[in-house]
């Protein structure tokens, strides 16, 4: 959809009133309200968005074709909803979700407990590419990435179906991501690499992708048409996929206080709605003809945020900071140590403004890595243990010299296995989060040009003042 002030023309209902709905029954946005919210979304092993609006807004009416048509990209991915919050019913469901203004958006995927998911403000764009991106990036990943060697470990784990998913790309797609979620807990899977040929050999895998089924003492293989459909019909030879969650019992009827603090946060809810509706709705009603579609900020309302023992998480938008290694002794235990495997090291310059070969200042760069070590950590995901080392580090000098980086007036980003013995560089164009998750796949994949060290590299278990001693030429390979 093109932004600034493109005209779009609306046939919009002669009869509509306060309260009716934008969305119809046919659309691809799912109508979510107060009573069916924890069986649709809450209860749901599915990542959703959900957009809070009013029909009388006219940005909640300019969002909707770029919401419809993010609701029908992410068909069998992830679930688009929307809340009507001028009707009645839901006037102070809304209000428990902190709603300031309309439209408001918020990602809801999963949490550790069930019926307790985890919801954010989505703050990005408008359009319906920027809602998908954000949408997909949430997905919980099940999939499991294995290499030739891992892999027969793996289908040994359970007696439950596998099911192996072979592809050229290092990532997972969403689509494999949501099968996953549709057959979490009746077949596990996994993603191994083209480059794995041990095992493609084994599965006798002749195109990417393809898909190996694993059930009992069959074994099946799918390289046909890749869709949400086609691919659950294979599947389902194997298992059910699982239904959505049903709505829980009817709990217990609330005190009497609890229904007079409902009754009040929707009276409070509805004349702050109605005051703040006067004009919009007016104009909406007299121009209901056209709507002109702009980027403009959400209408504010005065909705007074409910306060409630049950209200969501809300995630902060500040990722947590790399933990900092600043002494030697620190840098040696945690990742010098002769068993030590994969540590990122990044190694920051004496000046804080000082930037790097790939563009970026010490703040940009460990704000980056700091992103994408959050980013795993809330999907439960692995990643490699991640450190900031200032120059005052006195072995920063001796890693700078044996691997050749530039100076200690740049910010450089390494990665040392002390147990196979071998470094490598970050020669990434920039340190945005997706280079930086391009680097941690290469690294995990064991993509790229690998330094080996030097056999004293190191050795010494304790930091000394040789520490800084010349170190003979690093050697260079491909491993």
């Amino acid at each position: 959809m093109a932004r600034g002030a493109t005209l779009v023309y609306y046939l919009l209902a002669a009869g509509l009133v306060a309260g009716q709905g934008i969305y119809s029954s046919k659309s691809p946005v799912l109508d979510v309200n107060a009573k069916n919210y924890d069986s649709l979304i809450a209860q749901s092993n599915h990542t959703s968005i959900v957009e809070f609006y009013a029909p009388w807004c006219g940005h909640c009416q300019n969002l909707k074709p770029a919401y419809e048509k993010a609701a029908k990209s992410l068909t069998g991915l992830a679930k688009v909803a929307a809340v009507n919050c001028d009707d009645e019913s839901n006037k102070a469901f809304c209000g428990q979700f902190g709603v300031q203004g309309f439209p408001t958006l918020k990602i809801v995927k999963p949490g550790k407990k069930p019926g307790k998911p985890i919801v954010e403000d989505y703050r990005g764009s408008r359009e319906a590419k920027g809602i998908v991106e954000a949408v997909t990036d949430k997905i919980t990943n099940h999939v499991k990435r294995l290499k030739a060697d891992t892999l027969d470990a793996w289908v040994q784990e359970s007696t439950r179906p596998k099911a192996i998913l072979f592809s050229e790309k290092g990532t997972t797609a969403p689509l494999v991501k949501a099968l996953a979620i549709d057959f979490l807990g009746a077949i596990d899977f996994a993603q191994v690499r083209n480059k794995e040929t041990a095992a493609i050999e084994k599965y006798e895998v002749t195109k990417f992708p393809t898909i190996v089924l694993l059930h009992g003492s069959d074994t099946s293989k799918y390289d046909g048409e890749i869709s949400k459909d086609t691919l659950t019909q294979f599947l389902s030879q194997a298992a059910a996929p699982n239904p959505d969650p049903t709505p829980k019992k009817a709990k217990a009827k609330p005190s009497t206080t609890k229904k007079e603090k409902a009754a009040s946060a929707s009276s409070e809810f509805s004349k702050a709605s109605e005051k703040h509706k006067s004009s919009d709705y007016q104009e909406h009603m007299d121009h209901a003809s056209t709507v002109i579609l702009e980027d403009e900020p959400p209408t504010e309302s005065p909705i007074p945020i409910v306060e409630h023992k049950q209200k969501p998480m809300v995630v902060p938008d500040v990722a947590p900071a790399l933990p900092t290694l600043e002494s030697a002794s620190e840098l040696r235990t945690s990742c010098l140590q002769p068993d030590s495997t994969h540590c990122v090291l990044v190694l920051l310059p004496a000046k804080k403004d000082a930037t790097s070969e790939c563009a970026g200042t010490a703040a940009d760069v460990l704000a980056g890595f700091a992103t994408v070590e959050d980013k795993y950590s809330k999907r439960k995901a692995n990643i490699f243990p991640t450190y900031a080392v200032p120059a005052t580090n006195e072995d920063t000098t001796t890693i700078r010299k044996v691997l050749d980086l530039k100076s200690e007036d740049e910010v450089d980003v390494v990665v040392l296995n002390m147990k196979k013995r071998w470094a490598k560089k970050y020669t990434k164009p920039s340190f945005d989060v997706k280079n930086i998750e391009s680097f941690m796949d290469d690294i995990r994949f064991g993509e790229g040009t690998k330094q080996k060290l030097p056999a004293d590299f190191f050795t010494n278990p304790e930091p000394s003042s040789e520490s800084t001693a010349a170190m003979p030429e690093p050697a260079h390979d491909e491993l």
